[in-house]
């Protein structure tokens, strides 16, 4: 149930590192081109929690959470594709428009560029208002949980357009967190095979496991490698894939590279750390390293895509508004597969 009238919104504030607190705002009314919606369900993924620790720069203070699904609840002047009562995902971000790199179709690497939950007011609360263009209608039976997962499928979508894979050859996954997890699901969806994992955590590998990996291994054995290298005849893999974002894991990943290989830095490393590269062997063994950040152009696609990976293979856990606190912890020690804030509660989020 909402926390407060008509007139104000709870919403989840972080002022500083470990300051997080859920306060009262004024409700506003959606403004022309926009739209007013009820968050349902809010993804909350470690970029939160970089926040909140003080690791990762956003506004001081700013509403958190930008994997959103909710429900339009107000349109404003000129919205004419979306009405109230449309179940919605949103694409969080927000770009100049006129520097070089969105003039040239990559507005994704702007300099400008603000993210909703970031730099601009997000999900965490009763009543979120974005542009409508920004807002993308789901089928109305879609359970508000999935909706939430667009935005990092969206991600993970941009991820394997810079891999590109062809399908048939091996690819081996750093990582079975939610996004390891959906990304071993597209691996499975372009027909890559094996599809092996690594993760130290046995929850995580049976994760993998049930979106479809072939092989789930404990890289902490020392047989692992040479176990998921016996899966390609030896040769390496031609695709890794770094989804957990690691200096130690980059050197790993260009160790188990076939020749030929493509290596994606996905996951978000720490700013300052450094990995050793051997430049003769990137050049001798033809490797590339390519990187992947948010999702450009990628979330209409993910709302094609979102029906067809079977993500409710994940198990999911729900935390009300005023206990983000523990949803961010939970998030940080891996409590469940995904967490999310519920604004309207768990039902409400689940259905």
């Amino acid at each position: 149930m909402p926390l407060t009238d008509a007139r104000t919104i709870a919403a989840v504030r972080c002022h500083g590192p470990g300051d997080v607190r859920v306060e009262q705002l004024p409700a506003r009314a959606p403004g022309a081109g926009e739209v007013a919606i009820e968050p349902l369900a809010v993804g909350v993924c470690g970029t939160d929690g970089h926040i909140v620790g003080g690791s990762f720069p956003a506004a001081r203070p700013v509403v958190l959470g930008h994997e959103v699904c909710g429900r339009v609840r107000e349109v404003g002047p000129g919205v004419d594709r979306l009405a109230p009562g449309d179940l919605v995902t949103v694409e969080p971000h927000d770009y100049c428009t006129a520097c070089a790199y969105c003039r040239l179709g990559q507005e994704h690497l702007c300099d400008a560029k603000r993210g909703y939950g970031v730099r601009l007011d997000g999900g965490m609360t009763e009543r979120m208002v974005v542009p409508a263009r920004i807002a993308y209608r789901l089928p109305p039976d879609t359970p508000p949980w999935i909706g939430a997962l667009t935005e990092p499928l969206a991600c993970c979508i941009h991820g394997m357009d810079q891999l590109a894979p062809r399908s048939g050859l091996p690819v081996l996954v750093y990582g079975a967190g939610p996004a390891g997890a959906m990304m071993v699901a597209l691996a499975r969806s372009r027909g890559l095979a094996p599809v092996v994992v690594m993760d130290p955590r046995p929850d995580r590998r049976d994760l993998a496991l049930r979106m479809g990996a072939d092989a789930a291994l404990d890289p902490t054995d020392p047989a692992s490698g040479a176990a998921a290298r016996d899966m390609t005849d030896g040769l390496g893999f031609p695709y890794v894939v770094d989804a957990v974002g690691s200096a130690h894991l980059l050197e790993s990943a260009i160790g188990m590279a076939s020749r030929g290989g493509r290596i994606l830095v996905f996951g978000v490393a720490r700013p300052d750390e450094e990995a050793r590269v051997r430049p003769n062997e990137v050049f001798a063994r033809e490797l590339t390293i390519v990187g992947a950040v948010i999702n450009p152009y990628t979330h209409h696609r993910a709302v094609g895509m979102l029906p067809t990976l079977r993500l409710d293979r994940l198990r999911p856990a729900f935390f009300p508004l005023e206990k983000v606190s523990q949803a961010l912890e939970a998030q940080a020690v891996g409590q469940a597969d995904k967490v999310f804030v519920a604004p309207y509660g768990v039902d409400a989020a689940r259905r």
